[in-house]
């Protein structure tokens, strides 16, 4: 896919936005979910809900399937944590995809050890 640039700018060309041939390219939402496809996906939803598993498959509406999930739910005595198997996982409460994230905890461990050296 690629487009073409009018605006006053039209003549500077970014490296990183243009493919072999000189054309802008463009990555649609859809195709960086297809490249995730047999990865790890870190799904942050509406609500007090995260959900950690690999992608086997999606639709057009982002409806997923996943297994090896890890479901993390947010409640006033911390974190409760859900292993399932495999899910099919609705898209309409999808807020953010994190391509290779591994959940809250994991994240907060890396948030320390980096603000403490």
């Amino acid at each position: 896919v690629s487009t073409q640039s009018t605006g006053a700018n039209s003549g500077m060309t970014d490296p990183q936005l243009t493919n072999q041939t000189g054309a802008f390219s463009q990555l649609l939402p859809l195709e960086l979910v297809d490249k995730c496809i047999g990865s790890r996906l870190w799904i942050i939803m509406k609500g007090d809900k995260e959900i950690v598993g690999t992608l086997l498959g999606f639709d057009e509406f982002v409806n997923m399937v996943l297994e090896d999930v890890v479901e993390f739910e947010t409640s006033p005595d911390g974190i409760v944590q859900t292993k399932l198997d495999q899910i099919l996982l609705n898209g309409n409460n999808v807020c953010l995809l994190v391509p290779g994230g591994e959940g809250p905890i994991e994240n907060a461990k890396e948030g320390q050890t980096k603000g403490g050296s």
